[in-house]
Parts: structure tokens; sequence; C-alpha cells
């Protein structure tokens, strides 16, 4: 393999890389500390990502992209011959071609990502990573490894996270295992001026500047995901919201679809009867002075993860949310009913955010000692 940090010491130009990461939110996120890997190890190296629009306004987040190209691979084929996106298809070569790269790294390891690392244009001495074998418990697919110049064997038992920075540091040449201290730093940015004005525009009106600029007295609450069976008891989360408003905490719930929305009424509801607060406005904000149940409005990524980040810490089930929590940093405890928090939960040893596993689910008792754990220290 190409040593590209013995390269930077003979050259003044800084190597342009492609990294190759379309989906989906939590898989995004994963890969994100590679980037910081490679801004370390190459400090001149300009980096893109290729990636679908949906989650381009989370990477424009990442700290050290310089530009984001979207890939509406997801959308094209359903209608393949139709003018719309073969005019979408041909700007988004031209926008991918713009630029001739030193190395293409596809960090999926699927037929969608190896179509966009072949039609990435590499420089003269430029070449294309991928993964040279499966990992456990993550998706595979062999075109991969046939488009690729260099096929990069990786731990076969890795952590989603670990995997995508060791085939950054093996292609690019800057070593692996790297030091243990940097494993959590994934450089997601967040505005907290902007989750605050946020918040303010869509706040009742007895909701004032003091009760939001508390918002840190908020815990959001995740109980959403892809798949029914990673879902938690809706009487779990009512009790658990009724624990954190006798602690003094305020409650937000989030929501992805009209199930989720739904979900999230239902317990706002239970807690505000329980817990005898005023009744609860759709879409608010409420003031946090007292405690209260939120139901926050279904945010884009880059306004949620600015709300998020001025919460007390964030509780959920495995999902993309939950992963945004930890890349932020934000105490956080993840539900398991499946053993793969190995994979993709926090990394072992973490003070701020844990994951919890049990079946067929954790139990309260178990989430509650968790979060006592990550926020009293």
């Amino acid at each position: 393999m190409r040593d590209y940090a013995a390269v930077r010491e003979t050259t003044s130009v800084g190597l342009n890389i492609l990294v190759v990461k379309l989906s989906s939110l939590g898989d995004v996120v994963h890969a994100m500390p590679a980037v910081q890997d490679m801004r370390r190890a190459l400090p001149d190296a300009q980096i893109d990502w290729a990636v679908e629009p949906g989650f381009a306004p989370l990477v424009r987040r990442c700290e050290g992209v310089r530009r984001v190209i979207e890939c509406n691979l997801r959308h094209w084929r359903k209608a393949p011959l139709a003018a719309t996106t073969r005019q979408a298809w041909g700007a988004f070569k031209a926008e991918l071609q713009a630029t001739a790269y030193d190395a293409v790294i596809d960090l999926q390891g699927l037929t969608k990502s190896a179509v966009v690392s072949r039609l990435a244009r590499l420089s003269v001495t430029g070449k294309r990573f991928a993964l040279a074998n499966r990992t456990d418990g993550s998706s595979y697919e062999a075109p991969t490894r046939w488009v690729a110049d260099v096929a990069v064997a990786v731990t076969p038992h890795s952590p989603a996270v670990q995997r995508a920075r060791e085939l950054c540091a093996k292609a690019l040449g800057y070593g692996w295992p790297l030091a243990p201290s940097n494993f959590e730093h994934y450089g997601l940015q967040a505005d907290l001026n902007k989750g605050y004005l946020a918040a303010k525009s869509v706040a009742t009106t007895t909701a004032d500047d003091e009760g939001l600029a508390r918002a840190g007295q908020v815990v959001a609450l995740v109980h959403g995901t892809s798949r029914a069976d990673k879902l938690w008891p809706e009487r779990d989360w009512i009790a658990l919201g009724e624990r954190l408003l006798q602690t003094g905490k305020s409650i937000a719930l989030l929501h992805g679809n009209a199930e989720e929305l739904a979900r999230s009424q239902r317990i706002a509801q239970a807690l505000t009867l329980s817990a005898g607060n005023r009744p609860l406005v759709p879409r608010s904000v409420p003031p946090v002075v007292q405690p209260s149940v939120q139901v926050w409005p279904r945010l884009g990524l880059d306004a949620l993860t600015d709300a998020l980040a001025q919460t007390a810490g964030v509780i959920g089930v495995d999902s993309g949310l939950s992963h945004i929590a930890v890349a932020l940093d934000l105490p956080h405890v993840q539900l398991y009913n499946f053993d793969t928090a190995w994979r993709t939960g926090p990394a072992e040893g973490a003070a701020r955010q844990r994951s919890v596993y049990a079946t067929p689910h954790p139990t309260l008792a178990q989430v509650w000692r968790t979060w006592q754990a990550v926020t009293q220290g």
C-alpha cells in the first residue's frame, strides 16, 4: 500500500481523499471518527464525502469535510430512464469527477458504494481502497472488492467505528491500532445558538427566554427505531419519564414518523396526567423552569443535532439518533434487546455513554441505574 504519510513529507500539495459512505444514519455517524484520524495523520489532506441527500446535513457538520457530494441512488433507481433522473445523474457525475482523488475509500462495502467508487476520478497515482472481507454483523457485497485497486483486510470481529478507522489507517499508511484516547472523537459540530432559536421558534407564548436558556435540564427520549423488535415497552418509557420528572428533569419526546408521533403523544399524555402538569400543547417546547413534558416537532438532522446538543442527555433504543448522542458526547444510555451493542453501541469503557443489553429487553431498574451512573459519575 502507498504510504501517504511519507508522500506528505515530500510534497507541499495536500492529498485529495474521497470517503464513500452513503447510508444509513448510524453508519454515517460511525464513519466520522475515521475522518478525524485522517485529519490528524495527514493534516494537509482535503477530504470529500459522498453520501445520500438525507444524511448530507449531518456530514456537513463533520469537522474536516471539505465537500459533501450528494448521491441519490435510492431515488434514481426508482425511475432510471426518466429525464429528471438522467439530468440528476449527469450532475452528480460531474460533481464527483470534478476532483482527481489520490485515494478513494469505500467504507460501505456494498454494490452501491462500489459503483460510486468506480465512477470517481483518480489522480495519476491514485488508488481505490475497499474492504477485503466481511465483518461480523455487517453487510458485505463482492463488487466492493472487484472495483478496488487495493482490498484491505480488517479485523473480522470489529465494532463499526473500529472497522472504518482500521480501513482508513491501513489504506493511507498511518498505522493501526491508533491511540485509544482518540477513539471517541467524532468531530460532529453543533451550533448551540441555532439550537436555541429552533426551540424558541416552536415555543408556546408562555415560554420565556430564561426557560429556553435552561434547555440543559431536558432529557431526550428516543423511543423510535426502524425495527419493531428493537423497541422498549411503552409502559417502561412512561415509568422512566416519571422518575426523571421526580428528579427535576424535563422530558423531550422525539419522533420521525406518524407512528412514533402517536407514541410520543401517548407517553406525553400519560406523564402529564401522572405528574399533574398543565395539558401538553402540540408542537411545543414548554419552559423548563418547572419539570415538563415536551413533544418536539419533527426537525431536520442539522436542527435536531443543535437541539440535542443542548440537552442534559439522551436515553434511547438502538437508532441513528442515539448514535448522534454518542457523537455529541452527551450523557447517554443506549438500550439493546439483542447482543449487538459491541458492534454499534458506545465504546466499551466510555464514562458518559453506556449500553444496556438484556433479553427480551432491559428492565427499568437496569436503565435507571445506568442513567444515574453516566450522569452522577
